[in-house]
């Protein structure tokens, strides 16, 4: 039993000297699925952030107190550019999730174009730390 837990612990100080503890360490963070929903705020983003997109980017969520919704989150690329809006219907469990000091995530489903402007499907995460 001793011989064992000397090999593994061999094994462990090797991979973290070839910095590949991926095999040994597993991640400690974990996304919980809370939800789907279409942003909304779509019809004013810039073309450039527009072709620079694609499914399964991770978006980041902020709270923002603003003269329209008081319990709006803003939903940014992860470079901080605004792609739009939790909608208001959906918005009222997940800000005062984010208020009571949750962490929140969300990753794009997907992109579909509608007539001049594009629908942006996303699934919403609890990050679990």
């Amino acid at each position: 039993m001793a011989n064992d837990l000397d090999i593994k612990k061999d094994y462990i100080i090797k991979k973290s000297i070839d910095n590949d503890l991926s095999s040994v360490v597993k991640p400690l963070i974990k996304e919980i699925y809370l939800f789907s929903t279409l942003l909304s705020g779509t019809t004013n983003i810039d073309e450039n952030i527009l072709k620079d997109l694609k499914e399964e980017d991770d978006l980041i969520l902020i709270r923002e107190i603003n003269k329209f919704d008081e319990l709006a989150i803003k939903v940014t690329t992860k470079n901080g550019l605004k792609i739009g809006y939790i909608p208001e219907e959906d918005n009222s469990i997940f800000s005062r999730l984010m208020d009571a000091g949750k962490i929140l995530s969300a990753k794009i489903d997907k992109i579909n174009k509608k007539d001049k402007y594009y629908q942006i499907h996303i699934h919403i995460y609890l990050v679990d730390v």
